[in-house]
């Protein structure tokens, strides 16, 4: 593959027709889209030059976070350079031939397969879990018959050549994921006014109050932190890591004071990435 051709290239985790693979495709049109087998191969490819960004999922509005993820990202090597939220469209997809009548069988990733509980549940369906959606619309389509579906995207219909017999199928309207774009290099400045966000990781000294005392800093400036969640670090009770992100950006006098603040309460501060807020982020912010 050549430089420029891999410059427009973004990897994701999964088979073609995985809900990443539809979300590197709205985020870029017109970018070949590169699978790989896990996350971490999905990185590698960024930094070997294979492709320009990766499109990495870190939580979904039902299903939380995407365990793995807070574990890379601080040793990757690679910076968050901007976000994606995906609308979650589950299809029930099945064979040619098959109809709603013949179905015994939906197959799809757990996490699917729990957001489609009403639709399992109406057409009586067995759950039959599968490494990925994208993976349950390929086996099905191999496979063949009318009594085998999958829970998987429009995307992978097109892709496995399989019929679309319901369409929205998921228990809830608001199933969206939302993704970190990363890239070998951190976006170029200067900076400017606009909508930013900042993500980090810190561990706080083991000591009373420290995670008080490190993020009051953002409380008093004025910071709206928008994501915090705790990690174990080296699996020892005593070492918590935290994963956050922050509206703003470092060189912004309030995120400024309150990072500076942070790191001073802090063992260790990694600034991940800032990157322009996505504008469902900014849609959401302003109804509420």
């Amino acid at each position: 593959m050549s430089s420029d051709a891999a410059a427009r290239t973004i990897a994701f985790q999964g088979l073609p027709g995985a809900y990443s693979d539809l979300a590197c495709r709205h985020a870029h049109p017109g970018w070949t889209t590169l699978p790989c087998p896990s996350f971490e191969a999905a990185m590698e490819a960024v930094r070997g030059g294979r492709a320009g960004l990766a499109m990495l999922p870190c939580e979904n509005s039902l299903a939380g976070r995407v365990p793995d993820i807070h574990r890379l990202l601080p040793d990757s090597g690679l910076h968050v350079v901007g976000e994606h939220f995906e609308r979650v469209e589950h299809c029930l997809l099945a064979p040619k031939g098959a109809s709603i009548a013949t179905l015994k069988r939906a197959h799809s990733h757990p996490v699917a397969l729990g957001q489609v509980l009403r639709i399992l549940k109406e057409l009586d369906l067995q759950a039959v879990i599968e490494a990925d959606t994208a993976g349950a619309a390929h086996l099905i389509a191999e496979r063949g018959g009318v009594e085998d579906a999958a829970i998987a995207s429009e995307l992978a219909a097109e892709i496995y050549g399989l019929e679309i017999l319901r369409r929205n199928v998921e228990d809830e309207a608001h199933n969206t994921t939302r993704f970190y774009v990363m890239s070998r290099t951190p976006l170029p400045g200067p900076y400017d006014a606009g909508n930013w966000v900042t993500s980090f990781v810190f561990r706080v000294r083991n000591i009373p109050a420290a995670l008080y005392k490190a993020l009051g800093g953002f409380a008093t400036n004025g910071v709206n932190m928008t994501k915090l969640e705790s990690y174990m670090v080296g699996g020892a009770f005593t070492a918590t890591q935290f994963l956050s992100d922050v509206d703003g950006h470092p060189e912004e006098p309030g995120v400024k004071r309150a990072l500076e603040e942070l790191a001073f309460f802090s063992a260790d501060l990694r600034v991940l990435g800032t990157y322009r807020a996505h504008p469902y982020r900014l849609a959401q912010r302003e109804g509420n």
